[in-house]
């Protein structure tokens, strides 16, 4: 769990920033599953492109 910074605590004083409201960090959803086969995806692709100049 994360604790709001100092700057979240204090009112905002200026009238624009307090009439925004507070921003909640929305919650990451694990992608390294996704990033892993985007990269093997990747390698392979480029493998193949610099192996059929080659050959």
């Amino acid at each position: 769990m994360q604790t709001p910074t100092a700057a979240a605590l204090t009112p905002s004083r200026h009238p624009f920033r307090r009439s925004l409201g507070v921003v909640q960090e929305e919650a990451r959803e694990r992608r390294e599953e996704h990033d892993l086969k985007l990269f093997v995806l990747s390698f392979t692709a480029f493998f193949v492109c610099i192996y059929s100049f080659i050959f």
